[in-house]
């Protein structure tokens, strides 16, 4: 786990395929979950919203999805998809990433958990 400010990335482990040598998935699933306080949930959604934006136009960006959760208003979640580790890495070093999340700072309600995601079975 590596936390970057208000941001915690749980490590995944990395899986290959048959051979050991390549990847079982062919694009790196990312989930982040974005909790924003009470009150402060148009400032956040807008930064998200303009991530958002921003980032399906980036290196290796599959798909950038935005939802706010309907069991707990105010809870962002983002899906996405990359091409690899190396564009997500990338992706995180961005000024949009830095914008947003400067932007949401002061009106987030925790941390920010970004997950990684592996296949769970067969």
């Amino acid at each position: 786990m590596a936390q970057l400010g208000h941001i915690v990335v749980f490590s995944g482990r990395q899986q290959l395929g048959p051979t050991g040598n390549e990847s079982l998935m062919a694009d790196l699933r990312v989930v982040a979950v974005i909790p924003a306080k009470p009150g402060s949930e148009d400032t956040v959604r807008a930064a998200l919203n303009t991530l958002a934006d921003a980032s399906r136009g980036h290196q290796g960006c599959l798909s950038y999805d935005l939802f706010e959760s309907a069991a707990s208003p105010g809870t962002f979640v983002t899906i996405e998809s990359w091409t690899g580790q190396e564009d997500l890495d990338a992706h995180m070093g961005t000024d949009d990433v830095a914008a947003a999340f400067g932007a949401a700072a002061d009106h987030l309600a925790g941390e920010v958990a970004i997950h990684p995601l592996v296949p769970a079975g067969s």
